[in-house]
């Protein structure tokens, strides 16, 4: 298969693969090369007649295009401006419930939640914390390390004696290959422990960030949540929270957000309060790990997963291959009774009429059309423009326009009625499909996915990217040739949809993965430690 036409009533085809000048597509002779991706005309346009793909339009082109031109972002614009009024429309389809309830190995929290890792998470409350907490990671590596016999690239007891910080150490500042930019298991602060005397091995991974100071109203409110929706994230066995003492996020209002915890598994602590802030956050951490160290995974129902769904890097496939396997796979979890989350709102820009008449009310309806408007209202504050939201990547993928682009990513939600609709910072309260308010930054969106209580992320892209958020980010590519060259980012290739493989072969072995994902098998952004978090930022810097 060279191309697709996607709906009968489209007036463009989309290649699957470089096509030739002469060759022919839907009985049309192209009269130019073709990128894959990108769109060719399948009957002459006129100056500002629509061009329609996915049976929507998806912008007008700005000169007459024969039939058999590639017509892209230079000759396409949007349809889109301003504020629109919704009329609630409901078209809901319901998805039947599963006939055989599946299972994943996950980890169960006294809270009633899932996890599906079991690691230990440091989390500054404020960005001059950051080098702290890093070197308190550092050195429990170390005496994890030195407990086990040792490893490769890491301290000797000898050496973490030397240390500044380190139990009845010197301060000498010396520097070892744990903390060195570019170590075996130490980017971005994701450090794996070794088994140690029979207990079950532990990642220990740190979350530097920039705010927690010199922040006013949502800016300040939104870095709070978001870092106690991570001390409440069950994918983490324990937390150590790690304050200066100084800042405006102060730990006793903090500590009164996160609201109750097991003490066991969660420690907080004001470095300016304590003479040796490392000795003392090496001892919280040894206190968490005993305890954390003793859980087991045991069989869970899918209902209980909750998937993060985002696209990123998107080209001209998105919406042929990738995007609709992830919507059959939403379909699937929520079949099994349980959750998925789409977020990115500038990307819904022209295709939010489908999500508001998949709401399940007019209460979930309004919440939706408040959604989509704040955020544009959130754009038209700030002096920008609402509609011009693709990047250099996805125009030179074959997208031209936002309508087009928004086509393509709400297919990563399937057919299933909206459930829920949450503000950024929000935890999820009802299983289903669900919508979530962030930006469409990647690794924003992403952070903003897991504070909700996702478990996963599964991220689209056809461009490719390396990031991780703070829970595993699933990295499925839309064409074949990504997956080719960049095994060490992709984790699963979508891109065989388009060379004939069926829908239902695809998404079986594809659900299969993240099940195996969800039982404990690590993904590529966990194997290469890269591991972060980006908090949304809007207002004033003090």
């Amino acid at each position: 298969m060279r191309f697709i036409k996607i709906n009968p009533s489209d007036n463009v085809a989309v290649a699957l693969t470089d096509l030739g000048a002469g060759e022919k597509v839907e009985g049309v002779t192209l009269l130019k090369d073709v990128p894959r991706g990108h769109k060719v005309v399948l009957r002459d346009l006129r100056a500002g007649e629509d061009v329609i793909k996915y049976g929507f339009p998806i912008g007008h082109v700005t000169a007459d295009a024969p039939a058999g031109t590639v017509v892209d972002h230079s000759c396409v614009k949007t349809n889109l401006e301003g504020l629109l009024d919704y009329s609630y429309e409901p078209s809901l389809v319901e998805i039947a419930p599963a006939s055989v309830q599946r299972t994943f190995r996950g980890y169960r929290r006294a809270d009633g939640q899932v996890g599906i890792r079991n690691e230990i998470w440091v989390i500054p409350t404020v960005g001059c914390v950051n080098g702290i907490c890093q070197e308190i990671v550092r050195r429990f590596q170390a005496e994890l390390a030195c407990a086990s016999g040792g490893a490769a690239g890491l301290e000797s007891a000898q050496q973490a004696k030397a240390r500044p910080n380190a139990p009845g150490g010197g301060r000498d500042g010396a520097e070892g290959d744990v903390g060195r930019p570019g170590a075996a298991g130490v980017a971005n602060g994701a450090l794996r422990s070794e088994r140690v005397r029979g207990q079950s091995p532990l990642t220990v991974v740190v979350f530097p960030h920039n705010y927690g100071c010199s922040q006013l109203g949502a800016d300040h409110e939104n870095t709070r949540t978001v870092l106690a929706d991570m001390v409440h994230h069950p994918n983490a066995g324990g937390v150590l929270v790690v304050s200066l003492g100084c800042e405006n996020n102060q730990l006793d209002a903090f500590r009164a957000l996160v609201g109750p915890v097991d003490e066991s598994r969660v420690r907080m602590f004001v470095c300016q309060q304590v003479e040796d802030e490392v000795e003392y956050g090496l001892q919280q951490l040894r206190e968490i790990y005993a305890v954390c160290s003793q859980d087991e995974r045991e069989d869970v129902p899918v209902s209980e997963l909750r998937v993060g769904l985002k696209c990123g890097g998107s080209d001209g496939l998105s919406g042929i291959t990738a995007n609709p396997l992830l919507g059959v796979f939403s379909d699937w979890i929520v079949a099994q009774g349980g959750t998925t989350v789409l977020t990115e709102v500038p990307e819904m820009f022209g295709a939010e009429t489908i999500l508001m008449n998949r709401c399940q009310d007019r209460e979930t309806f309004d919440q939706t059309v408040s959604l989509i408007n704040d955020f544009k209202e959130y754009f038209m504050r700030q002096g920008m423009p609402v509609y011009e939201n693709p990047s250099p990547g996805n125009k030179a993928g074959g997208i031209s326009t936002l309508e087009e682009k928004s086509l393509g990513c709400t297919q990563k939600c399937g057919k299933s009625i909206v459930r829920g609709v949450l503000r950024y910072g929000e935890r999820l309260r009802v299983k289903g499909l669900n919508l979530l308010s962030a930006p469409g930054n990647d690794l924003v969106a992403s952070t903003a996915l897991a504070a909700s209580g996702c478990q996963i992320v599964l991220f689209t892209t056809g461009r490719g990217t390396p990031f991780g958020s703070f829970v595993p980010t699933m990295k499925i590519s839309t064409n074949s040739a990504l997956a080719a060259l960049k095994p060490g980012w992709i984790d699963f290739n979508a891109g065989v949809l388009a060379e004939e493989e069926t829908m239902e072969s695809v998404s079986a072995r594809f659900i299969e993965t993240v099940l195996s994902v969800a039982s404990g098998e690590e993904v590529n952004n966990e194997k290469n430690g890269i591991r972060e978090i980006a908090i949304f930022k809007s207002g004033v810097t003090l």
